[in-house]
């Protein structure tokens, strides 16, 4: 008997709406999973202007505002994917990321796309620990093992 995962998905009016048949986030055993933000403007559901970096800083504020949401934040993110419309707009966005992320880096991959919706420049999702589900970590430490193996007894059992 296969137990159903509990989710709950988050939808806050601090970002923009999604648009498709998708949540903003998903809430489920400890880990917040959000879909991929973009510069959208929520109160005005409009593109921001501007360049690489002022798009980078509204995905970030967006992204922040789902994470909140959902009862994480910044600064909780283990893994985020940035996807850019062109590589060479990687220095400029890292340079903004570098901002919002400064103490707390999470495992990252850029990756450049054919192109993003409506003249998008970046858009970035995230996987972040919702501190009130985690109830206590342990470190498991990777320790060195040796086996001997005894292959004519091994046969024989």
């Amino acid at each position: 008997m296969q137990t159903e995962v509990k989710k709950t998905h988050i939808q806050t009016p601090g970002a923009p709406a999604a648009i498709g048949p998708y949540s903003q986030a998903i809430v489920a055993n400890g880990l917040v999973f959000c879909s991929g933000q973009v510069a959208i403007d929520p109160e005005t559901n409009e593109l921001v202007e501007g360049d690489i970096k002022a798009q980078t800083h509204r995905v970030l504020q967006n992204l922040d505002a789902v994470l909140t949401a959902a009862g994480s934040g910044l600064g909780n993110a283990l893994e985020t994917t940035v996807f850019l419309a062109r590589f060479g707009d990687f220095p400029a966005m890292n340079e903004v990321y570098a901002e919002y992320f400064s103490s707390s880096l999470p495992a990252r991959s850029t990756v450049q796309v054919g192109s993003l919706p409506r003249g998008m420049l970046v858009q970035i999702s995230c996987i972040a620990i919702v501190p009130s589900y985690i109830h206590s970590i342990s470190v498991i430490e990777a320790r060195e093992s040796t086996s001997e193996f005894n292959l004519d007894f091994d046969a024989d059992i």
